[in-house]
């Protein structure tokens, strides 16, 4: 008899599924619940709210997140080539000029334009 290939996926996306799901679920039976109005207030970082909750960022905090993420994803692609220095061809080291090269010229234009200014 032969078993179906596609029912060991079908169990292991099942399995991908209650594995999580069940340490919330037992949590969700087994947890105390005292609600109070202490409990129900808003805690941000060791201090009480002040007033309303809703405050409206600048953008220039998203840019910098941007910024560092891709200055961040650069390290991951940098830091293999780095690894493997010595046994690289010349074509890699040209790849890897170019994709510096690009960034550079992705970080000066973001400068020109003034995404990196605070204020």
């Amino acid at each position: 008899m032969q078993v179906n290939e596609w029912i060991f996926i079908a169990i292991a996306i099942l399995a991908s599924w209650v594995f999580p799901a069940m340490p919330l679920v037992i949590a969700r039976f087994l947890q105390p619940r005292r609600p109070n109005k202490i409990k129900q207030e808003t805690y941000e970082c060791g201090i009480e709210t002040v007033g309303t909750a809703w405050v409206q960022f600048k953008v220039q905090y998203y840019l910098y997140a941007l910024v560092f993420l891709v200055f961040d994803i650069e390290v991951v692609f940098l830091f293999p080539w780095a690894v493997a220095y010595n046994q690289l061809p010349l074509f890699a080291f040209v790849e890897m000029g170019i994709f510096i090269a690009l960034l550079g010229v992705a970080l000066a234009y973001a400068w020109r334009k003034g995404a990196l200014e605070w204020g």
